[in-house]
């Protein structure tokens, strides 16, 4: 094996996404995703039980894809690296018996990886991270399932979770405010929409873990000064749009939505920053799925200038969830000297971002 760019095929499947990407190294080959975000819509949200199915459907025509894409065959991978936790339990499980199967045929080591570590992994492709990892780097992942920030010593080795969401990801939020606003699923694009025509100062929701009993201090912490609690917020829209209707009074959808959107990102952001700045980050990546939200970019790069942290932002097909991020964490496992994982690891739905690799 060439240890200086391994070739390494990577296997996703934590959600609605079945992604199978190709790297050499830090040079991205292919990156191929089949989504069955449609078969969800009617329901307003992921059902994993059809996610898991849509994965079975696609495995294949995807991993034949991928491997046409980046000009290789099976024969020539190093490594297949997968993700084996966090995410749907079922949806794992097809992902991870795919990776196991091709492990066995082809006698390929495997590396069982952490989803969210991956998102991190993912700034070594495309040219984002243009020198390798920057030193004292974060991470702001914001997705549908997840919101975190993390510390990265090491991606291969040392990720420390700084803080995330108690409830609802903000990714869920929005989901379930667009339901309650008639806007439809997937929610983020639709109040991200919606949200342009709207005044963000209309309404003053709430900003959840915030107050001083919750943030504590810089000397002395209070038991959430970095994490993120939505549900609150999502209760006050309800409460908004029922007082609203109650009246007989046409409810103001856009205002909404923009004050919303901007409790949400207002929150993200302090806080993340606030994590920064007191933990010596001085270079944040900005990953996830609601990376796209165009006052979620802008509000970060803004706070971000102000306290003189460096913000890298992925491409946006890099940044939902895919192939290609798991094979750059693989990539730097295995650099890293990382030992396989064999065949006897089972998946983890809540696995912690300090197990990197099973």
């Amino acid at each position: 094996m060439n240890r200086s760019a391994p070739l390494v095929l990577g296997i996703e499947s934590s959600c609605d996404e079945t992604g199978v990407g190709v790297v050499a190294g830090t040079r991205l080959l292919a990156n191929v995703v089949s989504s069955s975000m449609d078969e969800h819509v009617r329901f307003g949200g992921v059902i994993p039980e059809i996610a898991s199915r849509a994965h079975l459907d696609a495995f294949v025509p995807t991993l034949q894809q991928a491997l046409t894409e980046a000009g290789v065959g099976l024969e020539d991978i190093d490594a297949i690296a997968v993700t084996t936790g966090p995410g749907l339990s079922g949806a794992l499980m097809v992902g991870v018996a795919a990776a196991k199967a091709l492990a066995v045929a082809t006698g390929k080591p495997l590396y069982a990886v952490n989803h969210l570590v991956a998102h991190v992994g993912v700034g070594l492709l495309g040219g984002t991270f243009t020198d390798g990892v920057p030193p004292n780097l974060g991470a702001l992942l914001v997705s549908g399932g997840h919101t975190e920030i993390l510390k990265v010593g090491s991606i291969a080795s040392d990720v420390t979770l700084l803080g995330s969401t108690i409830d609802d990801a903000a990714g869920e939020a929005y989901d379930k405010t667009a339901r309650i606003l008639g806007l439809g699923y997937p929610g983020g694009p639709a109040i991200d929409r919606v949200a342009a025509q709207g005044d963000p100062r209309a309404f003053r929701f709430p900003r959840g873990l915030t107050q001083p009993k919750y943030m504590g201090t810089a000397e002395n912490p209070g038991p959430h000064r970095y994490d993120w609690s939505f549900s609150g917020l999502k209760t006050a829209v309800a409460r908004s749009v029922e007082q609203f209707e109650a009246n007989g009074e046409p409810v103001p959808v856009a205002d909404i939505g923009a004050s919303f959107q901007e409790a949400v990102v207002d929150v993200i952001t302090a806080k993340a920053v606030l994590a920064c700045t007191e933990n010596g980050i001085t270079n944040l990546l900005l990953g996830g799925g609601v990376a796209a939200n165009s006052r979620l970019r802008a509000l970060t790069a803004e706070r971000c200038a102000a306290a003189g942290i460096e913000l890298t932002v992925p491409p946006a097909s890099l940044c939902t969830d895919n192939g290609a991020m798991v094979a750059s964490l693989g990539a730097q496992i295995v650099m890293d000297g990382g030992t396989p994982s064999g065949l006897s690891f089972a998946t983890d739905s809540a696995l912690p971002v300090s197990s990197i690799l099973l």
